[in-house]
């Protein structure tokens, strides 16, 4: 690990008033978004030019200026039918629309890797991979966390794996990474393995990847499983259980179908059905012709299931990397 850093004195500044001090911490502790809003509704902060702009717009005097320029926009953009969105969404050539590029450049470069956005994950790994997203880093800095705890040399594929593997190499993981808070998200890390094996692991189950415990301790209860997991994993809140959620529940029926806050956001955008149950319909409605008998699950009702939470991780990938509109414009133009 690299040397600490000696501090250096910090230069005078001028004193500030409550006030200021006061929007001074709130802005460093806002996103860059709420930040421009809440410079934005200052009322001190009007100038003279804004509101000139506001008084041509209430006389109208802007109008025919706006509207001289959409109409000079040209046609608009054709948008794909939802059975030809839901059939490109479930293609492979979707795939690099709905991750990184340099996730997109590490598979190039490493061949057959695992990652977020490719091939099925057992229980475990998926409940590692919700523990990492939840922290508070980028989507990007998760996602190569997660390609780098996956894959050699380090492989922590079962809750034994990642105990066995030993506190050293749990936080030389995350430094590889080269991700932010290391040494926290490599504890728990290391306690969710312990966790996993001492609770949630029943008998056929000995490298803890399958956590029945969870559903028998639960009756198959969702709600009681949430409560079970967030009260015996330090960290876990609800956004990494709905992250979680989202991704078992094509094997975790009970689960189904279910869509978080954040995915109902990025359907919204592609046009598609917010409602778990409509998107299930809909689903449904084009399954003979959506071309996807390749999907994991040993029978029909398990590749809907886990065709459907395909559909919810390619939305929320392609609005994340802003590429829904690219997205939207692919599934128009493919065959």
């Amino acid at each position: 690990m690299p040397p600490k850093k000696s501090k250096a004195k910090s230069e005078a500044k001028p004193s500030k008033s409550k006030d200021d001090a006061a929007k001074s911490e709130q802005a460093a502790q806002d996103s860059p978004e709420e930040v421009k809003m809440y410079a934005t509704n200052d009322p001190d902060e009007t100038t003279d030019e804004t509101s000139s702009k506001k008084r041509k717009k209430a006389t109208g005097t802007d109008e025919p200026q706006k509207a001289q320029r959409r109409s000079g926009r040209g046609a608009p953009k054709s948008q794909p039918s939802q059975e030809q969105l839901l059939r490109y969404m479930l293609s492979t050539a979707a795939r690099e629309l709905c991750q990184p590029e340099d996730e997109t450049e590490d598979i190039a470069k490493r061949g057959d890797i695992r990652t977020y956005s490719s091939g099925a994950m057992n229980p475990f790994e998926e409940l590692l991979c919700s523990v990492i997203l939840s922290r508070p880093i980028s989507h990007r800095l998760g996602l190569r966390t997660i390609r780098t705890v996956l894959n050699d040399p380090y492989n922590f594929n079962s809750a034994k794996a990642t105990r066995d593997a030993g506190s050293e190499k749990q936080h030389q993981a995350l430094w590889d990474a080269r991700t932010q808070h290391k040494d926290k998200t490599a504890d728990q890390i290391g306690t969710l393995a312990e966790v996993v094996l001492g609770k949630f692991t029943a008998e056929g189950d000995e490298d803890g990847t399958q956590m029945y415990k969870v559903r028998e301790e639960c009756d198959h209860d969702v709600d009681r499983e949430r409560d079970f997991m967030q009260s015996n994993i330090k960290g876990l809140g609800k956004t990494g259980l709905d992250i979680f959620f989202r991704r078992i529940q094509w094997t975790w029926p009970k689960a189904y179908p279910f869509v978080d806050d954040k995915t109902i956001q990025s359907l919204r955008k592609l046009g598609l059905p917010e409602d778990g149950e409509e998107l299930k319909d809909l689903v449904e409605k084009y399954w003979d012709v959506l071309k996807v008998e390749d999907l994991a699950g040993d029978d029909e009702a398990t590749k809907k299931r886990r065709a459907f939470t395909i559909v919810l991780e390619r939305a929320t990938g392609a609005d994340l990397e802003g590429k829904h509109e690219a997205l939207l414009a692919a599934a128009a133009d493919a065959q």
